[in-house]
């Protein structure tokens, strides 16, 4: 068990050498210690930037530092907090957290300063993980779910969702008290749409858990398609770099390639995969097995189709996995599409010409892209048809971006349940007592995605996650 009693510090910037690195102290004897390590004539004024020197408990100068102290209950953590700035130099950086150490702090575990905020009221369990989203956050998107759930807005969903459970678990107990009254017709129609609506509003919540995991680690992109089809090109076209090897002989990817890049405000994962020839040879066949692999976790399809080839066939794995909302058809090689009366480089004019009259419904697919890797053509076209596909990934909560965790997942999936439950013992005229009993463990369920439910095994691991200093 961590104690709130206790002073503790840390570095809360990574190592290495930078223009300002900052220690961070948080707990009882921060005031005592900016006074004496900085020679203050008067206890530190709170939020207010002191630039002094910083000397060491045997006096000597450690470096010339900018100093704030934050006073209880008004600081992150809600306890006193010290935050040094000093010089970047990672020995004084040290230098410094070794004479908070002397000073008698101990070394913070890792996301102990989150916690003791969390502990101490002033963010909840959800807003607490939203800091660690926060700092990983690798795109537009995911930064503004994070910033909206540090500012609460989980928590005030679950807080609407939690009133109504808590309304209709009074109805219900109102019975209990009275165990010869029997829950009349009327009342067992309310309590049932009062379950319903409930069981709505979680399933809206946790129908956000995968645009969560799309936003924390990316959107799986595979781009598929025959060899030589011009996969490799479009990956370093789109990367920016010859991330991959091209040539002109077919089958040169044996093994898939996996970048991260930034498309407007989504981040992807792109994955370039072996061609997919109907007749591989045998080093081939390996690297199809790891495309369909990565086929079958793809979020998001780019089927990359040679405009001076027919059409080829794809294996039956991939056909069922193509859709209308995951997958985009990119039409390359548009530059070497021979049209008569077509303007020398104008790409929507080739494509319009030559497959007004075909469509590619053999993939389940009509959306399309004519692209050149080799010109650049219709790229720009691409990257928003893409911007455009990842969005519908998002499941709107009015004005704000919910994305759940799996976490909070497991705790909605248990409270599904319990409504489950609950209405089955509504329509069977079981005891209102089960019914009660259905309730409070979806309330549990509830309580436990912002901390409201005590469970120290589950918050030494989720803060285990965090870094030290944070």
């Amino acid at each position: 068990m961590i104690s709130n009693r206790d002073t503790i510090a840390a570095l809360a910037t990574p190592l290495g050498t930078s223009a300002i690195a900052i220690v961070r102290a948080s707990g009882p004897d921060c005031a005592a210690i900016a006074r004496d390590a900085l020679e203050l004539p008067h206890p530190p004024q709170p939020r207010a930037a002191t630039h002094a020197d910083y000397r060491n408990r045997s006096g000597a100068l450690l470096d010339d530092v900018v100093a704030i102290y934050y006073a209880a209950p008004n600081s992150y953590t809600g306890d006193d907090i010290l935050e040094i700035s000093c010089h970047g130099n990672p020995f004084i950086a040290q230098k410094i957290l070794e004479d908070l150490l002397a000073r008698g702090c101990r070394p913070a575990e890792a996301g102990e300063f989150t916690r003791r905020a969390f502990a101490n009221g002033r963010i909840d369990l959800s807003q607490a993980e939203a800091v660690m989203d926060l700092i990983h956050a690798r795109s537009e998107r995911a930064l503004t779910a994070a910033n909206q759930q540090l500012r609460g807005s989980l928590g005030r969903h679950l807080d609407a969702l939690t009133e109504n459970l808590l309304s209709a678990l009074a109805r219900i107990e109102a019975y209990i008290d009275f165990p010869d009254e029997d829950l009349p017709a009327e009342d067992r129609a309310i309590v049932r749409r009062d379950i319903e609506d409930l069981s709505k509003g979680t399933a809206r919540l946790l129908a956000t858990q995968h645009y969560g995991e799309l936003l924390r680690e990316g959107i799986r992109t595979v781009i598929i398609g025959e060899p030589n089809a011009g996969k490799s090109s479009l990956l370093n076209r789109l990367v920016g770099q010859e991330r991959a090897l091209v040539s002109a002989e077919p089958g040169t990817t044996r093994d898939f390639i996996e970048e991260r890049l930034h498309i407007g405000p989504h981040c992807l994962r792109l994955i370039d995969t072996a061609g997919l020839n109907p007749s591989p040879a045998p080093l081939e066949k390996l690297g199809m097995q790891k495309t369909l692999e990565r086929a079958a976790e793809a979020d998001l399809f780019l089927l990359v189709l040679d405009a001076t080839r027919p059409h080829p066939s794809l294996p039956p794995e991939i056909l069922e996995k193509l859709s209308q909302e995951n997958a985009l058809i990119v039409l390359n090689k548009i530059d070497l599409v021979p049209v008569a009366g077509a303007a020398t480089g104008n790409s929507k004019s080739k494509i319009n010409l030559k497959f007004q009259n075909q469509d590619f419904k053999n993939y389940n697919i009509t959306h399309f892209c004519g692209t050149s890797c080799v010109t650049g053509e219709g790229l720009d076209a691409l990257e928003k048809a893409i911007i455009d596909r990842a969005e519908t990934f998002r499941r709107d909560q009015g004005d704000e971006i919910i994305a759940i965790n799996s976490r909070h997942a497991d705790a909605l999936s248990r409270a599904q349940a319990s409504f489950a439950s609950a209405l089955v013992h509504l329509d069977t005229n079981g005891p209102v007592e089960l019914l009660a009993a259905d309730l409070r463990a979806a309330l549990d369920a509830y309580g436990e995605i912002g901390g409201r439910i005590d469970n120290e095994r589950m918050l030494d691991h989720l803060f285990a996650t965090f870094c030290i200093g944070k």
